[in-house]
């Protein structure tokens, strides 16, 4: 089974005065974390994710052709970045999922891929 794991982000960065969203620490952290997904089989995507404030809504539906500047919902948190993992079931995912959430040192957010 295929879960997503969405890192969720609130700002810190920013408040602390950084540019990047992870800090030196969180970035070695989850790179052996991404090490150990790897050699355990569970790999399978991982990726960080642009600023909301860059992002653009396009609904074109009926052709209404509509673009919209900046996020789909406005938060203080949102989501940084991701991983599509392997696991054996919920409960497995749920488990390496919090592996994550201590290695990003953030929230996460866990949800089949169907």
């Amino acid at each position: 089974m295929q879960f997503l794991v969405c890192v969720i982000d609130n700002g810190q960065a920013v408040a602390a005065g950084r540019s990047e969203s992870a800090t030196a620490a969180e970035m070695a952290a989850i790179d052996v974390y991404n090490e150990r997904l790897i050699a355990d089989g569970n790999w399978v995507f991982a990726g960080g994710l642009g600023a909301p404030d860059a992002a653009t809504v396009i609904d074109n539906r009926d052709n209404a052709g509509e673009f919209t500047d900046g996020p789909y919902v406005e938060s203080t948190e949102f989501v940084a970045g991701f991983w599509i993992i392997e696991a054996a079931d919920h409960d497995a995912a749920l488990k390496l999922a919090a592996e994550g959430s201590k290695a990003c040192n953030r929230k996460v957010e866990v949800r089949q891929v169907l």
